[in-house]
C-alpha cells in the first residue's frame, strides 16, 4: 500500500491494540481483496465524499476497509464494528458506502438509520439500470447522475489518485426524515456528474488527516512542516496545446496559463519550465523574502536549474 495510508493505519492499529497488528491489517486486506473482486464495488472519488460529509457535518464512516477509507472522518466502522477513532453512543453524522457492507452489517446498520436523520448514503442501483429500489424503506433519493466520481480498482496498492475513466451510476440518499437545501443538491449532482481524471486531494487539520499526510513523499521530506512557501507545479502539453500551472500550499491557492503558439513548437519540457517561472514570478511579487520550495517531476528542469 502507499505510504501514507500505512501511516494511518499503523497509528491507529497501533494505538488500538499493538500486540494484534499484523491480524488486524491481515483482516482488512483480506476484506479490500474480496471487495475488490466485485463488480458493483469502486471507491467513490474523495471530492464525492468531502461533498457528501459537508451535507451533515458528518464525523463517521460506515463501509469499506482500513485501507481505503479517507482521513477527513473521526470515526470509521461497519455495522457495530469500529475500525478506528471512539465508539460513542449517540448517532453520529454519518456518511454510508452501502456497497462497502455485508448483509450482517447493514442490518446492525437499519434500526438506527431508521430512526435518525444526520446520514447520507452512497450506492450503486440496486436493481436494474432504469429501477430505483430503496436501500431500506425510511430512505428517500436526493441524487442520481452519471459521470466519473470513482477510483480506479486497486488504486490503494499505490495510492494513485486517478480516477476511472468510464462513467458510472451513483445514488445518494438521505433519511425520510431529512432536509437538505437546492443549493447542496446541486453541489451533489456536480460531484457526481464530474469529468475530471484526477481525485481532488485533501489539505485539512484533523489529526487523522496530519498523520495521513506525513507518510507522503513531500511529509516524509518534512515539506509540510516548511516554514515558507512551497509550490508545486506541472506543465502539460495535450495536443499540441501547452499550459502551465502552480500551486501554493501554504496559501491554498493556485494559477495557470497557455503558453506559447503552436508555431513556435511544442514541447513537454517547455511547458514544465514555464511552469516553473509562473510559480517564481508569483513568488518574487509577495516581497515577503520567505524560503521557497518548488517541487516539479520535470528532469529537465532539475537538471538545468
Amino acid at each position: 500500500m502507499d505510504g501514507a495510508q500505512w501511516r494511518l493505519l499503523k497509528h491507529f492499529l497501533t494505538n488500538a491494540e499493538p500486540s494484534t497488528l499484523g491480524a488486524s491489517l491481515q483482516n482488512e486486506l483480506s476484506r479490500q481483496l474480496k471487495l475488490d473482486k466485485e463488480k458493483k464495488n469502486r471507491s467513490f472519488s474523495w471530492k464525492l465524499f468531502w461533498t457528501v460529509k459537508g451535507v451533515y457535518q458528518a464525523t463517521k464512516y460506515q463501509g469499506d476497509t482500513a485501507l481505503t477509507i479517507p482521513p477527513f472522518f473521526k470515526n470509521a466502522g461497519r455495522g457495530k464494528e469500529r475500525i478506528w477513532g471512539k465508539d460513542i453512543a449517540t448517532p453520529q453524522p454519518t456518511v454510508i458506502n452501502w456497497l462497502g457492507l455485508n448483509d450482517k452489517e447493514i442490518s446492525e446498520l437499519i434500526p438506527t438509520l431508521s430512526t435518525t436523520d444526520n446520514w447520507i448514503l452512497l450506492t450503486r442501483p440496486v436493481g436494474g439500470s432504469n429501477k430505483i429500489h430503496p436501500p431500506f424503506r425510511e430512505s428517500q433519493m436526493v441524487a442520481r447522475a452519471d459521470g466519473k466520481c470513482s477510483r480506479h480498482k486497486g488504486w490503494w496498492r499505490e495510492g494513485k489518485d486517478e480516477l476511472a475513466t468510464h462513467s458510472m451510476t451513483t445514488e445518494i440518499w438521505i433519511s425520510t426524515k431529512g432536509k437538505i437545501s437546492e443549493a447542496t443538491r446541486t453541489a451533489i449532482h456536480e460531484a457526481l456528474e464530474a469529468e475530471s481524471t484526477k481525485d481532488t486531494p485533501t489539505f485539512g487539520s484533523e489529526d487523522l488527516e496530519v498523520i495521513h499526510r506525513s507518510g507522503t513523499e513531500a511529509g516524509l521530506l518534512g515539506i509540510y512542516n516548511f516554514p515558507g512557501a512551497v509550490y508545486a507545479t506541472d506543465g502539460p502539453n495535450d495536443n499540441g496545446v501547452m499550459g502551465a500551472g502552480y500551486y501554493r500550499l501554504d496559501e491554498n491557492r493556485g494559477g495557470c496559463c497557455r503558453l506559447g503558439r503552436g508555431e513556435e513548437g511544442n514541447t513537454s519540457n517547455r511547458a514544465e519550465l514555464g511552469a516553473a517561472c509562473l510559480a517564481l514570478e508569483d513568488a518574487k511579487r509577495k516581497q515577503d523574502r520567505k524560503p521557497t520550495i518548488l517541487l516539479s517531476d520535470s528532469a529537465c528542469f532539475l537538471s538545468t536549474s
